[in-house]
């Protein structure tokens, strides 16, 4: 078969109809990978307009006890209470600057309510299975401003004893302490009025971020490959169309031609030099 038929047989065509199905699957790779980057900006947009939020009455976010939405992590709320001291809890394995707990207080609000409030990070002491001292939380009424978190989920096999838990679990929580609780989501301390005496650690200082990772990367590397199949199928078209019409003069010509590029490309600078002054 001569010349450029043979491209239209069918082994051709199957290879053509495989390299289109392939750039679609690179084109569709490439296309989720952009909207995974498009993902990760809007919920690093998101975290940051919530971070630094105005604050807003506890009751007007969450409405209900068990109220809470995934795109409300971090807003601001302001509420007003009295720490219940005794209903205080320990929570374990929260490494910050080394092993420590995170020390958890419900505010008990005037409708009888509790919002558990995360007041910061303690150390572990000398005895590792409990801080040396926790400061006390502030007294009276307490106006706090904190920062929207989820109820975490239970961590199957970890448990605690006395006044020490596992996981932030409000429903946990709640059944341990009684009472009307809010179970849908917890408060990260941001600021409270009056202050206490001595301030626990602070377990988030600055805005968390969403790592967006090597999409765009991925997305470019997914749309040369698609290109890739291409000009392989091509680079295949041309060597069979050589190798079929190698006895043409005309190929041949073209084939005596190439191959006298190569061998001048092989030169080096003087050999090059010679070759021209030869033939001058």
């Amino acid at each position: 078969m001569k010349n450029w038929r043979f491209a239209f047989s069918r082994r051709w065509l199957g290879y053509l109809a495989f390299a289109i199905v392939f750039a679609i699957a690179c084109g569709a790779l490439s296309n989720w990978q952009l909207a995974r980057s498009k993902e990760a900006a809007a919920e690093n947009a998101l975290i940051n307009a919530n971070f630094y939020s105005k604050p807003a009455p506890l009751a007007e976010l969450l409405p209900t006890a068990t109220s809470y939405k995934a795109d409300q992590e971090w807003t601001r709320v302001t509420v007003t209470g009295t720490y219940l001291k005794k209903d205080e809890l320990l929570v374990r394995n929260r490494p910050l600057n080394g092993p420590g707990f995170e020390v958890l207080t419900p505010l008990k609000l005037a409708d009888g309510s509790i919002f558990v409030i995360d007041r910061g990070w303690v150390p572990t002491g000398t005895d590792t299975d409990a801080p040396d001292s926790v400061p006390a939380a502030p007294s009276g009424e307490i106006t706090v401003i904190a920062r929207l978190k989820a109820s975490e989920p239970r961590i199957p096999g970890r448990s605690a004893t006395g006044n020490q838990i596992p996981t932030i679990e409000l429903t946990d929580i709640k059944n341990r302490i009684g009472g009307d609780v809010y179970t849908g989501a917890y408060g990260l301390l941001n600021t409270q009025t009056p202050s206490p005496a001595v301030a626990l650690t602070p377990v988030v200082t600055s805005e968390p971020t969403v790592d967006e990772g090597l999409h765009w990367s991925y997305m470019i590397q997914w749309i040369i490959f698609a290109l890739i199949g291409f000009f392989g199928l091509a680079y295949g078209l041309r060597t069979e169309y050589r190798k079929l019409n190698e006895d043409d003069p005309a190929e041949r010509a073209r084939a005596a031609e190439r191959a006298r590029k190569r061998a001048l490309k092989a030169r080096t600078d003087a050999e090059l030099e010679d070759h021209l002054l030869d033939n001058a």
